[in-house]
């Protein structure tokens, strides 16, 4: 028994193959620990779990250097809460990327689509978890701000607890077709059957041309639903309305021709808020008046009282200020500054506003040391406006708000 078990020893010591001797030494040797290094480096792991505790997660993430008057080697992220190739998306992306080459330290730029719940998503998630250190900046436009305007339940952002860095807008035009009979603004008045008014939604953008008829007088058949206003253009040639409006980059080639043509005429123009919170011309329409214009013109005296209260509020919110960005409300004040003072300087950049001509369609760039004061006037809506609002969409066009 004894000589088999020394043939197996053998067998396996001579047959099996063995890796190589420097191969072996590794797999078998490890170097030799001195007991107070290996000590040391405990010690500088505990001392280190204890700093975190006590300071936080910032000793190994620190803040960003954004108040020191250089975004030297930070990036800012810019939170557009649309789709990527929309109009939104576009002019955030063009005024971020001149933005940021203005801003001292020249930040690195990225552009962060967060879609989703016509814009309310990704606004929601910035207000709840955006990080106040002059890094993150919000993109907003006009589908963003009328829901927080007309207090819809699934908006948990404030404008108010926000702060604007900048601001940018643009205007239209409310025109007719002739074949009704409508040459003039007055022709509008006492119609029977009203004038039909092609619209996309009572709670956008149409909101503020609502609030423009009732400012008139004007009682209007609205019919909502269409995909945009390139569609309803098209039904007003077909006479399946009457009345549109389009924005200022569309004016020229979607209604102009019908002018020329003799099919349209151009009533009135929504105007801008100037920085005293009064409406005027708008600069791209100056032989067109404004909608006070013309209410003074059919009623012999200027526009006040609550309904003309809510059309500045709307027109301020969906054009003046359409589009706007914005850091979160805590954010440094240096680095709220830097920003917007980069902001002022890109404005009266003479290469940067040959390029809004053709990008911002005109409109300047928003960005003086009064425009925080003037787009929270702006933005502050009061009770009885809102109600206003909330009773107009509800008695004359069948929409309730929750």
């Amino acid at each position: 028994m004894s000589d088999t078990t020394n043939d197996r020893a053998d067998s396996s010591s001579s047959d099996v193959p063995r890796p190589p001797a420097s191969h072996l030494s590794d797999a078998v040797e490890h170097p030799h620990v001195n007991p107070k290094t290996s000590a040391a480096i405990m010690m500088a792991f505990a001392l280190l779990a204890v700093t975190v505790v006590i300071f936080g997660g910032n000793v190994l993430n620190p803040k960003a250097s954004t108040t020191d008057g250089d975004y030297a080697g930070e990036t800012i992220e810019l939170l557009i809460p649309l789709a990527e190739g929309g109009g939104t998306d576009t002019w955030a992306r063009f005024v971020g990327t001149e933005l940021t080459r203005e801003i001292p330290g020249q930040p690195g730029f990225s552009p962060v689509n967060d879609a989703g719940g016509e814009g309310i998503s990704g606004t929601n998630r910035f207000a709840t978890s955006a990080p106040a250190d002059g890094t993150e900046i919000l993109v907003s436009t006009a589908s963003t701000v009328m829901p927080w305007v007309l207090g819809r339940s699934e908006v948990q952002y404030n404008f108010n607890r926000l702060t604007p860095i900048l601001a940018n807008g643009t205007g239209g035009v409310i025109y007719a077709r002739t074949e009704v009979g409508v040459r003039k603004p007055a022709d509008l008045l006492n119609r029977d059957p009203p004038l039909k008014f092609g619209g996309i939604s009572a709670t956008g953008l149409d909101l503020t041309t609502l609030v423009a008829f009732d400012l008139l007088g004007v009682d209007v058949d609205a019919i909502f639903g269409f995909e945009g206003r390139g569609p309803v253009n098209l039904a007003l040639q077909r006479g399946e309305v009457d009345l549109d409006y389009q924005t200022t980059s569309a004016y020229a080639p979607a209604v102009e021709p019908l002018v020329r043509a003799g099919t349209a005429v151009p009533l009135m123009s929504f105007g801008q808020i100037d920085d005293k919170g009064g409406v005027v011309r708008d600069p791209n329409f100056p032989d067109i008046p404004n909608v006070a214009e013309v209410y003074e013109s059919l009623y012999g005296e200027a526009p006040r009282g609550e309904t003309f209260e809510a059309y500045k509020k709307l027109l301020a919110l969906t054009y003046t200020y359409q589009k706007a960005m914005w850091a979160p409300g805590d954010t440094p004040p240096q680095a709220v500054e830097l920003l917007r003072a980069s902001a002022e300087k890109l404005s009266r950049s003479p290469a940067f506003n040959q390029e809004v001509a053709k990008v911002l369609g005109g409109y300047p760039l928003l960005a003086d040391p009064q425009l925080a004061a003037r787009i929270r006037t702006a933005y502050t809506v009061d009770a009885p406006v809102r109600g206003y609002i909330v009773n107009l969409l509800e008695s004359d066009y069948q929409v309730k708000l929750e």
